[in-house]
């Protein structure tokens, strides 16, 4: 059994990149424990879960059903609902770090958080697995080694919320939601995360994102992996993503 530590904001976090990956780490037996700001329980993006003033685009762009009732069974879990602050993480007591993502604006403690960021650092010294998809990707771009100043994921080949997801999120659904998609205006994920790493070539697009995968259909997700550490873009590799990360876990040796 692996401890897990999976850090969230207080409200804002995809339910789809968090709810799936904790169903999986808890059917392989593992140990997930949560953690937010000041200890709160977390909750994840309303509008992700409900769809509303999604219109027509709601079967598109809302949590597929699969993650709504993975989230529902979320909600019950005792760690959910007693995780720690964040002031009380130390990297010696975990085997591994999940780095979900989420673009609602109330993520913004989360990924600005420096406290998280020395800790995933640490994480990285330490070489212990590190999953990161989405925005949790910008999170691992903006953790420092302490000894370089750069950027832990300089080297490091990586992937994350393409610019094009992004932006055909924001543009469909500007005119009623404004800037709901874009959680930095002005600042793609993709652009921030290339610009941390050692070269451009450094970070990984994937094949096109179409369809979201699942169990039967894995080959539709994309998680890449560089040694100790996976990445992914969106929801819709949220299994493959698991599933490599729980590979890193099993291959990991304290």
């Amino acid at each position: 059994m692996k401890r897990i530590i999976i850090p969230l904001p207080s409200y804002g976090f995809d339910p789809t990149e968090v709810a799936i990956p904790w169903k999986l780490i808890v059917k392989a037996g593992h140990l997930p424990v949560f953690a937010t700001p000041r200890g709160e329980t977390a909750e994840a993006d309303r509008l992700m879960l409900t769809g509303d003033r999604l219109g027509i685009l709601k079967p598109l762009l809302r949590a597929r059903f699969d993650a709504v009732a993975a989230y529902a069974e979320l909600l019950e879990d005792s760690a959910f609902q007693s995780p720690i602050p964040y002031s009380a993480i130390q990297s010696s007591d975990y085997d591994g770090i999940l780095l979900a993502g989420g673009h609602d604006k109330g993520v913004v403690e989360y990924l600005e958080s420096a406290e998280l960021q020395r800790i995933v650092s640490q994480f990285f010294v330490d070489q212990k697995p590190v999953g990161a998809i989405c925005h949790g990707v910008v999170l691992a771009a903006r953790s420092l080694n302490a000894d370089t100043g750069a950027s832990v994921l300089r080297g490091y080949k990586t992937t994350a919320l393409l610019k094009q997801q992004e932006l055909l999120a924001y543009n469909l659904t500007r005119l009623w939601l404004k800037d709901y998609y874009l959680t930095y205006p002005g600042l793609a994920v993709q652009d921030e995360v290339s610009a941390t790493l050692a070269c451009k070539e450094d970070f990984m697009e994937g094949p096109a994102p179409l369809l979201r995968d699942d169990m039967a259909h894995l080959q539709r997700g994309y998680a890449l992996r560089d040694r100790h550490y996976v990445s992914a873009r969106w929801p819709g590799d949220a299994y493959s993503f698991s599933l490599a990360f729980m590979k890193m876990l099993a291959e990991h040796v304290n």
